[in-house]
């Protein structure tokens, strides 16, 4: 195995251990930053949210102007937000927002499955503020982030105890089995924001195929260069030694000399050389001198 050949695979194992490295280092980074991203944006559109949920309470629900056997959902913070949200929908699908409930007045929002799991797990540890995740739909992967939503205001029992004391123009809207049986401070269900992760992790992947070709564009560079250097440098000048000292053992003694002005170890090499040939000449001018 020569020389060339062995520097070429040290390197070669080199390269391949740096490309695997840094791929692995990229690709986890970039997934993690695509999955931040989401996140940031799940929670932005909850802040959008709750943000509609108090201006209903603050500038709306006492300005609405409502019959005494009429109830006007849009006085419900949670209708006004959930609307918003759904004419978001309208442009983007696949983002949603939804006030699931396990038993809600309004039946949309009763919550389905993997979002009573949810409120399940808020209710078994009320002091946890968040959960997030990622579920598979039609669309694909899908990054959640819930809240729970918790009865701190007396003031919404008088509408949820029983339907004997609620608004009859609520209960006649709804009916008397949906929304009623609520206490004070109990988690009642939890607001999930749903948003893809389709785009981001798509263009963390271009991020990262990116990089890898740039990355294995380099080392293929780096990798002919330093064969380049690795021949003119070292394979070559010791190439033409070995040949002049099989010339010499077999008696030829007419090799020119080498060039030895350098300092790095093939001039060392070479004056080396030069001086072995001088003192093999000199030892037979001897030899035939006697």
């Amino acid at each position: 195995m020569g020389l060339r050949l062995k520097f070429n695979l040290v390197l070669f194992f080199v390269f391949m251990l740096g490309l695997g490295v840094s791929g692995y280092v990229s690709y986890d980074l970039l997934h993690k930053t695509a999955r931040d991203e989401v996140l940031r944006n799940a929670g932005v559109m909850m802040e959008a949210a709750l943000s509609m949920r108090q201006y209903t309470v603050s500038q709306v629900r006492d300005k609405l102007v409502q019959k005494e056997d009429e109830f006007l959902p849009q006085s419900v913070p949670a209708f006004a937000a959930t609307e918003i949200m759904n004419q978001l929908r309208k442009k983007y699908p696949d983002y949603a927002y939804k006030e699931a409930a396990l038993n809600p007045t309004n039946p949309r929002d009763r919550a389905v499955e993997w979002e009573a799991d949810i409120v399940n797990a808020f209710r078994n540890d009320p002091g946890r503020g968040e959960i997030s995740g990622t579920r598979p739909t039609p669309t694909g992967m899908s990054l959640f982030l819930a809240r729970p939503f918790q009865i701190k205001d007396p003031a919404c029992l008088a509408c949820h105890t029983t339907s004997e004391i609620a608004p009859v123009s609520m209960v006649k809207l709804y009916g008397t089995n949906n929304g009623f049986g609520w206490k004070l401070n109990e988690v009642i269900g939890a607001q999930v924001v749903s948003v893809p992760m389709s785009l981001p992790i798509q263009n963390a992947n271009r991020a990262f195929y990116t990089f890898m070709a740039s990355l294995t564009g380099v080392f293929t560079v780096l990798f002919i260069i330093l064969n380049v250097m690795l021949s003119y440098m070292i394979v070559r000048p010791i190439t033409v030694m070995s040949d002049a000292a099989d010339r010499m053992s077999t008696g030829d003694l007419e090799i020119p000399e080498f060039d030895e002005s350098g300092r790095d170890e093939v001039s060392l090499l070479a004056k080396s050389f030069n001086r072995m040939r001088r003192s093999l000449e000199k030892a037979i001018s001897l030899i035939d001198q006697k």
